[in-house]
């Protein structure tokens, strides 16, 4: 399981183009112990996979999924850009996190009606 999280992780990063500095940072981790999780050499903590989430814009869930389609699928809409530092990819996953719950919300109160 290290080993599929590692490996979304790490794809996910890399289409967003984020450095593993800015996203160690972002975490408050090493850039070492990230390239640990990416590389599936160590077990990544809950509270990190829910802001790595957060800042790719996935669902918890998919960062364990191991089918190819979903990850080409969150590939595909992945926000991307260059000279990001650690403050701006926070702002990015509040932002997003706003996002997702609103769209969440929309989908409950359809369903409700």
């Amino acid at each position: 399981m290290d080993n599929t999280v590692g490996k979304n992780i790490k794809a996910l990063r890399t289409k967003m183009q984020y450095t593993q500095q800015n996203v160690a940072h972002y975490l408050n981790i090493s850039r070492v112990e990230l390239n640990y999780y990416e590389n599936g050499k160590r077990p990544i903590p809950s509270h990190l996979i829910t802001k790595l989430a957060e800042l790719y814009s996935v669902d918890e869930y998919d960062l364990y999924n191991d089918d190819e389609a979903a990850l080409k699928t969150n590939l595909a809409f992945a926000f991307r850009m260059e000279e990001l530092n650690a403050e701006d990819l926070a702002s990015i996953a509040s932002f997003k996190k706003i996002a997702t719950n609103y769209f969440k919300m929309q989908n409950v109160l359809a369903s409700n009606e």
